[in-house]
């Protein structure tokens, strides 16, 4: 952890936009906060004060460093503003000399009276000092330095991930990383050592859960490809796929099991029959396609190099899942792409 010490300056140019004021006789009145149990809480009892019209207790939240030049100065500051939301982030904490302080990434949109909002963003430093070494009067956590700054950014994604001197960090995605740990837990010694280091295809899907009603958001889901093996005519991939609820789970595939008849026996002679003696499913998908239009998975697993003999699968997202609607194989080797269908679910609502 740092200590983060920030110019008092950009105060001021936030108090000109005036962070709060419920002006209008008939608005509610905004709820009264004023706990200083943390750094956190301090933040969120500062604006408490500013939307109440209590300058004197906002004022009282800072430390030896003002954000004004005086506190008459400080009350003008909010002459035009209406409201104000605040949002704050993940609290840092260092310790030095006697004291802790905290950083806190602080977020805020300030309506004046027009109606016109404005988003702020950036950080506060706060400073509590080691009570057992206080005398009279006792100090609080206090604020010492802050600085927000006008952000372009809508309120909701305004909020800095943390403070410090660089940029902050970008927000970590949990579904992202818990894909790659997973399949490396379980591919990562079977596949090319190529792919293990690639980042996977990623692809999200909205739909309309069965059950939902016609005013119902949109579910979303998000479809990761990761490549795994290339040989010479076929290529592997395995799909992770997520609903935000279930956490990360692994694609499978469904595949019908064959019973393929030749004469004599022999692949080479004449195809008599292919049947169907049950299903199985596989983690597998072999020269693997996703159609973000038709919201289809597709295979294509070659039996030989020239593609004569070959079986290949459809599978459509439908409720939250992809399903097997069509399976076709080639089983005749005869130098041409003939396939039959096998399996025909197209129809299925």
């Amino acid at each position: 952890m740092r200590r983060v010490l920030l110019a008092a300056a950009a105060i001021l140019s936030l108090a000109g936009m005036g962070h709060a004021v419920l002006a209008a006789d008939d608005a509610p009145e905004a709820p009264y906060v004023d706990d200083r149990s943390s750094a956190e809480a301090v933040v969120r009892s500062l604006y408490s004060a500013i939307n109440r019209h209590e300058f004197a207790r906002a004022w009282s939240y800072y430390g030896d460093t003002k954000p004004a030049k005086d506190f008459p100065t400080f009350v003008k500051g909010y002459d035009d503003t209406d409201t104000v939301e605040v949002k704050t982030g993940a609290v840092s904490d260092e310790g030095a000399a006697g004291s802790i302080y905290y950083s806190v990434p602080v977020a805020i949109q300030a309506t004046d009276k027009n109606g016109d909002a404005k988003v702020f963003a950036g950080c506060y430093t706060l400073r509590q000092v080691n009570g057992q070494i206080q005398e009279p009067p006792f100090r609080p956590i206090f604020i010492d330095k802050g600085a927000l700054k006008p952000s372009t950014a809508d309120f909701e994604e305004a909020l800095p991930a943390s403070c410090g001197d660089g940029p902050p960090p970008p927000k970590k995605d949990t579904v992202l990383e818990q894909a790659k740990k997973a399949f490396l837990a379980t591919y990562g010694e079977q596949c090319d050592k190529q792919f293990l280091g690639e980042e996977p295809n990623v692809f999200s899907i909205k739909y309309k859960d069965k059950n939902a009603a016609a005013g119902d958001p949109d579910k979303e889901t998000r479809l990761l490809e990761f490549y795994c093996t290339t040989a010479a005519y076929n290529a592997s991939s395995v799909y992770y796929m997520t609903d935000g609820l279930d956490g990360v789970l692994q694609l499978q595939f469904a595949e019908p099991e064959l019973d393929i008849r030749y004469e004599n026996n022999d692949s080479d002679g004449k195809l008599l029959g292919v049947t169907i003696t049950g299903f199985q499913t596989t983690g597998w998908a072999t020269n693997s396609e996703y159609n973000e239009e038709t919201k289809t998975i597709t295979t294509f697993n070659k039996w030989r190099g020239i593609g004569d003999a070959s079986d290949s699968g459809t599978y459509l997202f439908r409720n939250g899942d992809f399903s097997l609607v069509q399976y076709d194989v080639d089983a005749s080797y005869d130098g041409e792409e003939n396939p039959q269908t096998v399996v025909d679910y197209n129809t299925a609502p």
